[in-house]
């Protein structure tokens, strides 16, 4: 893989807001990732809100990306977490659909779900609240 493939990449990722690619060339495999905790929303973007009440921002997992949550691994199974679940650091929360990249979004740490705040198949925006939690 050269400079010119590699740069196509960052720009892909950056493009489509994506924090992590992978592209594999027959026995050749890369993996870009970004760290887009750091990042607020430009000068364009608005911050997502809830219309009902605003929500700390220390007691919410966000979207780390653009994309359609999905709340289960398929239609037919159940979610990954409800409401009053507690979680341990590396459990799956959710799914976050961004141009077909499945992306798994994990536990940080101990908590408890207190409320999911997105509906199944609903599209969300980078850093919009996907679910409010209390720490284990």
């Amino acid at each position: 893989m050269d400079l010119e493939e590699l740069q196509r990449i960052i720009a892909l990722l950056k493009e489509e807001d994506l924090t992590e690619i992978t592209v594999s060339d027959g026995e050749k495999t890369i993996t870009v990732r970004r760290d887009v905790r750091a990042r607020t929303p430009s000068a364009g973007e608005q911050a997502p809100e809830r219309a009902e009440e605003q929500i700390a921002a220390d007691d919410v997992i966000t979207a780390p990306l653009l994309g359609t949550f999905y709340s289960r691994p398929n239609p037919d199974e159940e979610p990954f977490v409800s409401e009053g679940d507690v979680v341990s650091a590396g459990d799956t929360l959710c799914i976050i659909d961004a141009m077909k990249v499945m992306n798994e979004i994990k536990a940080e740490f101990s908590a408890r779900i207190v409320e999911v705040l997105v509906e199944d198949g609903e599209p969300v925006q980078y850093g919009q609240p996907l679910f409010r939690f209390e720490r284990a």
